[in-house]
């Protein structure tokens, strides 16, 4: 007897758009197939996956992670900063009290 397919959700946000495809899935599909039946690689190429981070709702998960129902899976932007550089910058720019 062959599995059920599962719809999963697959997004990737940018500053100004987002790219969001609902997609029915095979039991058992990988975030990493799901993300290449969506369309997202094609309709924006810059995409890495050896370098882009994945998730499901918002927490980090490899490429190889099984999907389940109505999973979402995000693919995040690399960032701009980090972040706790980003925070030392603010911190060493306001004065002391006195």
């Amino acid at each position: 007897m062959a599995e059920a397919d599962i719809t999963v959700q697959v997004c990737h946000a940018l500053p100004d758009s987002t790219f969001q495809c609902s997609l029915n899935v095979p039991a058992g599909s990988t975030i990493g197939q799901a993300v290449a039946q969506s369309g997202l690689l094609q309709a924006i190429p810059g995409i890495d996956l050896s370098i882009n981070m994945v998730g499901i709702y918002g927490k980090k998960k490899p490429l190889d992670t099984v999907l389940h129902e109505h999973d979402r899976v995000e693919v995040y932007r690399p960032l701009q900063a980090d972040p706790k550089e980003a925070r030392r910058r603010r911190a060493s720019g306001k004065s002391a009290k006195g």
